[in-house]
């Protein structure tokens, strides 16, 4: 069972890895088979060298981004976390999360469902 603090801990460990762009600091936020989807329909990336690659592919470089959100709740291994994005070129995404958390508080899975706010349905 997964609690608020262990999400938010997830989220910490989330945010620095993308300030960081450390292979380490990647590694650190997902389970060593881990499962990624940058978007909800796509084939996860799986395992932490291709996570690492896939990481560092479509980094965003540290200060071109701010994120504000946090935990919207947790049910059993589940973690859900909303937020905004703003980038520094103007683009700014709303952001909803899915994090299954493992044991050790790494993400065993983590989808991204984000929306363009300059595109609106």
């Amino acid at each position: 069972m997964t609690t608020r603090e262990q999400a938010r801990a997830w989220l910490d460990a989330y945010l620095r890895a993308w300030a960081s762009n450390e292979p380490d600091d990647v590694r650190a936020v997902f389970a060593p088979e881990g499962e990624m989807r940058f978007e909800p329909w796509t084939e996860p990336v799986v395992g932490h060298d291709a996570l690492v690659e896939s990481w560092l592919g479509r980094r965003d470089e540290p200060g071109s981004w701010r994120f504000e959100g946090d935990v919207l709740a947790v049910d059993g291994d589940l973690a859900f976390i909303q937020g905004v994005t703003r980038y520094t070129n103007g683009t700014t995404y709303s952001n909803l999360w899915v994090v299954r958390l493992a044991d050790d508080g790494r993400a065993a899975s983590f989808t991204e469902w984000w929306m363009d706010q300059s595109h609106p349905s």
